[in-house]
């Protein structure tokens, strides 16, 4: 059924409640800066004027570092939020979509008291020139509010693959309300096709004196399907899995990498055994798509299963964010001892 299987012993620290300095230790630390949660385009979004002005700036690749710089220049005739007070504190913010994970966001500085500020300020992003024609650029315009209840302004959507780079002069753009594929977070990645199955402790009859039972999971990771393609070629894809909070090399899985292709096929099995059935409510699987070069590998996207309850052996992660689709498939797992669950879960920003 599986052309390559890995096996791992793995063991939960249940009862501390802070990380360990043991060799199976769980780094919280570096947890928490790889594995944040990401906000969406549109959060913190509380005002309810219309989208009004134009904003000017200027796009550009420099070769030489391999750098994709927006040149923000100014806005003209903004909305105006605060009507009492006849001012609105204007921003500009930027996404390249659909990986608004990976890349980030870049903004300027606020501009207080104006409806027409000027900023003159670069915004850049270090990119290869052919994962960046793959990317839309989103230009949205913001109210700074002191409480964090930010106003949209208006926007601009920008394909990237049709956009005349020899053009590298300031040009004058009406913003426009807000598209609806980001409204609905729209990032098709691609789908995950899987199967788990949990072996609860004593059930393959290995018991030894010294060390109590405990049971494993296992991960048949299939294919996935319409993964992002970074070169006309394809992609060169292949999947990592960790049992988190264990971020050490005891927890890493990975299979082999398939050259181009968006339809990858890995059909590869993971066990990782010491699991006891209390540590499922705090464990959690990940397993990311990832696309090979030489020098750095690219994010495709993920999926994250477990209870997404936001606690990890009562530690409060942002990595326990599983989605509804993904909860539900863990649980059936939970339900369902010694039987496979098969699942069919789209990748996602993570």
């Amino acid at each position: 059924e599986s052309d390559t299987a890995s096996e791992i012993s793995f063991q939960f620290n249940r009862h501390k409640k802070t990380p360990s300095v043991g060799s199976h230790s769980s780094d919280m630390a570096s947890v928490s800066s790889v594995s944040g949660s990401v906000l969406s385009v549109y959060s913190g979004d509380f005002g309810s004027v219309d989208a009004q002005g134009t904003v000017e700036f200027a796009l550009d690749y420099d070769e030489k570092n391999r750098e994709f710089q927006v040149h923000v220049s100014q806005c003209k005739d903004l909305a105006v939020v605060d009507e009492k007070k006849g001012r609105s504190d204007p921003y500009v913010k930027t996404y390249l979509l659909p990986d608004k994970a990976r890349m980030g966001k870049r903004k300027t500085s606020v501009k207080k008291r104006t409806v027409n500020p000027i900023y003159n300020e670069v915004l850049r992003y270090k990119i290869e020139k052919m994962v960046l024609l793959i990317q839309k650029l989103n230009l949205s315009v913001w109210h700074n509010d002191p409480l964090g209840r930010n106003s949209f302004l208006g926007e601009i959507e920008i394909d990237l693959a049709s956009w005349d780079w020899s053009n590298r002069k300031l040009n004058w753009y009406p913003l426009k309300p807000r598209s609806l594929s980001a409204v609905n977070g729209v990032d098709h990645r691609g789908v995950m096709s899987l199967s788990i199955k949990y072996v609860p402790p004593g059930s393959l009859g290995k018991v030894c004196p010294k060390n109590p039972p405990s049971g494993e999971v296992h991960i048949w990771v299939k294919d996935v399907k319409d993964l992002l393609q970074l070169r006309p070629s394809g992609v060169d894809s292949f999947v990592k899995c960790y049992v988190l909070p264990d971020t050490s090399k005891k927890s890493y899985q990975k299979t082999r990498v398939i050259k181009r292709d968006t339809n990858p096929v890995f059909n590869h099995t993971i066990v990782y055994d010491g699991f006891h059935t209390e540590d499922l409510k705090d464990a959690c699987v990940e397993l990311t798509v990832w696309d090979h070069e030489k020098l750095t590998n690219h994010f495709l996207g993920g999926i994250r299963l477990g209870l997404g309850t936001g606690l990890s052996y009562g530690i409060s992660v942002d990595w326990m964010d599983s989605t509804q689709e993904e909860v539900a498939f863990w649980q059936e797992m939970m339900l369902a001892a010694n039987e496979w669950i098969e699942g069919l879960l789209p990748l996602r920003s993570l």
